[in-house]
């Protein structure tokens, strides 16, 4: 593949809502730039993008394909994002490392849930966004819907630079308002010029003016010129789009439908001619300098490693972007982040899962490169000699949590390192465990991405797990004072016996999780074996007397005892002490405790009302709401984590995934009795089997 100037490159991501046709899209533009001879179907799992094994099974995009092509002496990295919400961190790493964003809508369905979303996103990212009404020749196909419904949600900025001649089954040319010329398309998509149909003149004329008016709007010297009434050339309009574009003051609007290769080639058009190169971006020195790059090639070297993928035969495979100078095979770089260096063996560009080699890699362009030993996704590789820090990648918070456990031995040995890899791959899993519970711990982004993720541990790896929900961590505690609870501990075997005497007040105690204390007097408990009776306390705290949950919130005082000068010992004091406090904690009404979670809900105002309703049927405290900016709403509110445990696919239900919301721990309270009754009964049951 030939080595392409920073001005000839462009990094595209496209993005949509699942199902767009984004996929589709990209094997139509290999096609008929006729990099591959054969156009596969999503359905068949033969495109180049979805190569995964998951992603044949299930029919959709779950990773980030970086697809090259090449076109009118430009080379197009076009980056194939998921449109689906648990595959959320692909999405923040494409938008990271693309100069542009192509947003996909389905031309019967219009602007839904993702197009949002994935507008907001590359909003936040601050990329010109382009819009494509795919899918054109479907049935319900409507273009002018679907534009003004997009104008409405995104403003005026959203202005078309095509639109179709038909729809549904008629779907057969388009115009290029740019220029009012009309193409029909030939047998593969290409383009045979044609007169604009008389029923489309009005329409044409009307899109062409809100065209050139948009794009006067963005150049001072054009407006005037446009007032006067003076007319705008087809190259001044170009280069006008392509200003306001590069921007973010016009989002143009293209047509297409892919899958049958109408208005691919005039989008490739499209992208050489509107698409911004790279351009220059900031970074920072070691002490925080900040510092512009410009895309050189002889500038110094910063590169951004944006995914990984970790294979059990060939190791890692780590893809990277250029901002600034050339990376190079068979080289040393340093890890900016933590001063490690890092050696670069081959490099390739990536087609799918097609490794091309190259010798170097120079500014804007994205690449990859395998068994690197130190480098982690979102780092970045520079010069030994000057370092040089690239702005990380955001990753969402996880949402979804299960308890994994091995299913034999062989598992057991092998899952940690599996893991690990899992999370060089995916840095939006989070593992952990439990202290209480004992159990592994692995959150995601929502139930199909981590159940992707464990089967992809086992087909990759040969890690085997059971999974389900986690444990609630529930804790016990008194709720009225006990006095002089007494146990004798005396026990005689020949030789010396075992004899320890206690009296222990228990009382609860909110603000603290435990306090010891003694009032001996006249050394009936000797000094020395005051701390075993502490020590007996704290052991027996560990499993409580209604299910075996730790003991919190209570204060112990060692009020009397007595010893045997030859027989009483530390074991004997700590056995004592233990046994009174069971025999006290049974005796003080003991209750379950639940740990409560700080919850906080962003949903659109028209969904406040559900997830309300909702809440409060989960046993909420509401605190509070909120109101935000773009018609939102905040909701804070404690609810038990037991009631939290779905609530990632409950939210998305309630809101057709608008909805965002993040949990952090809060405290303690009491579980309702007729819950509590039922926590036992499980938690005992589950012991029972256990044992």
């Amino acid at each position: 593949m030939k080595t392409y100037p920073v001005d000839r490159l462009r990094n595209v991501g496209l993005f949509s809502h699942g199902g767009a046709g984004k996929t589709s899209l990209t094997e139509a533009m290999l096609f008929a730039t006729r990099a591959i001879s054969r156009m596969g179907r999503v359905e068949d799992g033969t495109t180049v993008s979805d190569w995964d094994p998951d992603e044949h099974r299930r029919g959709i995009s779950i990773s980030t394909s970086v697809i090259p092509i090449e076109w009118r002496e430009h080379k197009l990295n076009i980056l194939d994002a998921p449109g689906y919400f648990d595959f959320l961190g692909e999405v923040k790493a494409a938008l990271r490392v693309s100069d542009a964003a192509l947003i996909l809508m389905d031309a019967s369905a219009g602007v839904e849930v993702g197009t949002e979303q994935m507008w907001s996103y590359a909003a936040e990212a601050g990329l010109p966004r382009a819009l494509l009404v795919n899918k054109l020749d479907r049935e319900n196909a409507n273009f002018a819907a679907s534009l003004s419904r997009a104008q409405e949600i995104f403003g005026a900025s959203v202005v078309p630079v095509q639109m179709p001649i038909g729809q549904e089954k008629d779907f057969r040319g388009l115009v290029d308002l740019v220029s009012g010329q009309a193409y029909l398309f030939g047998s593969n998509g290409d383009l045979q010029p044609a007169d604009v149909p008389a029923e489309l003149a009005d329409a044409v004329d009307t899109y062409r003016t809100q065209l050139i008016e948009r794009v006067c709007e963005c150049d001072d010297d054009l407006m005037v010129r446009y007032l006067e009434g003076e007319a705008i050339g087809v190259e001044e309009l170009r280069a006008g789009i392509r200003t306001a574009f590069g921007r973010g003051d016009l989002t143009p609007v293209f047509v297409a439908a892919a899958t049958s290769l109408k208005g691919v080639l005039p989008l490739l058009d499209a992208i050489v001619d509107y698409f911004p190169a790279p351009r220059p971006v900031t970074a920072a020195s070691p002490g925080g300098e900040e510092i512009e790059l410009r895309p050189d090639p002889n500038g110094p070297l910063a590169a951004l490693i944006f995914k990984t993928i970790a294979d059990p035969f060939v190791g890692k495979l780590s893809y990277f972007r250029v901002y600034s100078g050339t990376m190079r095979s068979d080289s040393q770089v340093l890890i900016a982040q933590r001063g490690e260096t890092e050696r670069i063996g081959q490099l390739f560009v990536v087609r799918g899962k097609e490794q091309i080699p190259v010798g170097q890699l120079p500014a804007g362009e994205i690449g990859a490169v395998a068994k690197l030993q130190h480098a982690h996704t979102g780092e970045t590789l520079c010069e030994p000699t000057r370092q040089i820090v690239l702005p990380g990648i955001q990753f969402p918070a996880p949402a979804y949590t299960v308890a994994v456990a091995p299913k034999t031995k062989s598992d057991l040995d092998k899952m940690g390192s599996a893991l690990q890899r899992l999370l060089d791959e995916d840095p939006t899993l989070h593992i952990g465990r439990e202290p209480q519970t004992g159990e592994t711990l692995i959150s995601g982004l929502g139930e199909s991405h981590v159940q992707i993720a464990l089967e992809r541990m086992s087909r990759k790896f040969g890690v085997n797990v059971e999974f389900g929900l986690p444990r609630i961590p529930y804790r016990e505690t008194i709720s009225v004072p006990v006095r002089r609870v007494e146990y004798k501990h005396k026990k005689q075997t020949g030789g010396h016996g075992q004899y320890g005497h206690v009296f222990l007040d228990i009382e609860p105690l909110p603000d603290a999780d435990f306090e010891f204390h003694e009032t001996i007097v006249g050394g009936v408990v000797p000094k020395q074996f005051i701390p075993a009776v502490e020590k007996g306390v704290r052991e027996a705290m560990e499993e409580g007397v209604l299910a075996g949950y730790p003991v919190v919130n209570v204060k112990v005082t060692l009020v009397d005892g007595s010893y045997h000068s030859v027989d009483s010992s530390e074991m004997s004091f700590k056995i004592a002490a233990a046994q009174a406090f069971k025999k006290g904690a049974l005796q003080a009404k003991p209750i379950l405790l639940e740990p409560v979670m700080r919850l906080r809900v962003t949903v659109p105002d028209q969904f406040t009302g559900d997830v309300m309703s909702d809440l409060n049927g989960k046993r909420a405290q509401v605190q509070g709401m909120t109101p935000g900016g773009q018609g939102t709403t905040t909701i804070e509110a404690l609810v038990p984590a037991a009631e939290l445990q779905r609530y990632a696919t409950d939210l998305r239900s309630l809101t057709q995934g608008r909805g965002t919301f993040t949990v952090e721990f809060s405290h303690y309270q009491p579980v309702p009795q007729h819950l509590a009754e039922q926590v036992i009964a499980e938690t005992k049951a589950r012991q029972a089997a256990a044992s």
